[in-house]
This record gives C-alpha cells, structure tokens and sequence, in this order.
C-alpha cells in the first residue's frame, strides 16, 4: 500500500520548485492533494503533471498571509474532502539576504514576520479539523540550529522563530494526536534557477558544505517529506529532519 493512501493533504506554496516536488511526492503515495499559491499560472502545472501520473490535485488561489482567506481556504477543502491529515506550508518569506549593517528594518523584519504568521494561521486553520479525529501532521520546511552564517538578513532569525513556533505547537498538539515536524537541508541547488549569476559558484559551495560532497534533490526532499507525513512515522513530533547531507550538523 502506498504511504499515504486515502490521506488529504494541503501542500502551500505548491507552485515553488520545493512545495511542487513535496506536492507530487504526497499524490504519488496516494494522497489527494490541495495545492495553493498566489497564482495558478504557477499552480496549474504542477496540478496537470499529478493527474497526468494517475494522481489526484486540486488548485486553490490562497494568500497564505491572510488569516480569513486561509481559514476558509481550509473550512472548504475539509468540506469537499471530508479531512484533512497533512498539511505543509512552503511559502517564501521574502527575505533579503545581504550584511544586517546594509538592510533596512523592513527587509530585516519582514521574513521573520511572515513566516511566523503564515505557519501560525495555516497550522491553527488545520488542527481545527485535525483535533476532533485525534490525528494529523503539520510539516514546515527550513529548519535552524546553534550555528549560522553570515550575510543572511532576517532569514535565520526567521526559520530560529520557526522552530520555536514548532516546538509550541507540537507540545499543544501532541494530546490530539497530532505531530509536527521541520525538514530541513543544506541548499537544494536545483531551486537556483539556470543563468542566476554566480549560479556555479553557488552549487558549488553547497557541495562542499556537504560532508557527503553532493547535495539534497528536490526528490530527496519529497521522498522525505512522504515518509515523514506517513503513519510509519507516527513517533516523530517536535522533531527537525536533518536531510542537509551532513552540511548542517544536528548537536
């Protein structure tokens, strides 16, 4: 049986390179998928590539940012589906990573304000309808720890208020059943686009980082994301999935 057969899940920011290869990864181990973004222009192919390989996906328009449009977003898509067992937020957060001396507060603050609230309004709006059946698994992506680098902005600050959000929920949630989990790598290079200046270099600096010298794909990263959103991982919560390649060292 497939992992995550008869399972419904909402994948945000399915558009994304990342949030598209989680999205196809759940809909080829049975789940029916939910898929929304800001557009459908980047939405619908992602959609067609799942029912092209006999999957199920449904696309939505929904800001991820807006507490009434995500709250009915999932009212609805429980509604139509009858559950929801998975949800996984992987909006960008619209960070500018440059030295903090060179940014404004607005750049600086923006990405950690929106990943904060984007991961509270999506993961509330789901336990809602996870609690009363007593499971589910809210999944976020990005992952922190003890070390960083420089040159990032807000955006490390940022996924270190994530994963402080997810150790929240997870001891609020975990007497419903219901588990949370951060995946998290060393850089996937296959989400920098071709001809992105300084793209090489780039790739290559991620392979070194990497004590294994080669680097999550993004099949890895959905592979992952199936198993642990599947009931043969019914033991982690409050827990970071380390798939960094040994770049990022867990303590």
């Amino acid at each position: 049986m497939a992992l995550l057969e008869k399972k419904v899940a909402l994948v945000y920011g399915a558009g994304g390179p990342v949030g598209g290869a989680v999205a196809r990864a759940f809909a080829r181990e049975g789940a029916k998928v939910f898929l929304s973004g800001r557009s459908f222009e980047s939405l619908d192919p992602v959609a067609d590539r799942i029912r092209a390989a006999g999957g199920t996906a449904e696309t939505d328009r929904v800001d991820a940012l807006d507490e009434q449009a995500v709250d009915l977003y999932v009212d609805a898509v429980a509604e139509r589906a009858g559950r929801i067992d998975i949800s996984f937020n992987l909006i960008s957060y619209g960070d500018v990573q440059a030295p903090l001396m060179e940014i404004s507060a607005e750049d600086f603050l923006r990405p950690v304000a929106t990943a904060t609230r984007t991961h509270f309004l999506t993961t509330r709006a789901a336990a809602r309808h996870m609690i009363p059946r007593g499971t589910g698994v809210v999944l976020a992506f990005g992952g922190s720890g003890p070390h960083t680098l420089p040159e990032l902005g807000g955006f490390k600050v940022a996924l270190d208020a994530l994963e402080g959000q997810r150790r929240q929920w997870a001891s609020e949630l975990g007497r419903h059943g219901i588990r949370f989990v951060t995946l998290k790598t060393g850089g996937v290079p296959e989400t920098i686009p071709e001809g992105f200046p300084g793209r090489t270099e780039m790739v290559a600096g991620l392979e070194r980082a990497s004590l294994l010298k080669w680097t999550a794909t993004l099949a890895d990263v959905g592979h992952v994301a199936a198993f642990v959103a599947s009931d043969r991982a019914r033991t982690m919560t409050a827990a970071t999935v380390n798939i960094s390649c040994g770049a990022i060292m867990d303590y």
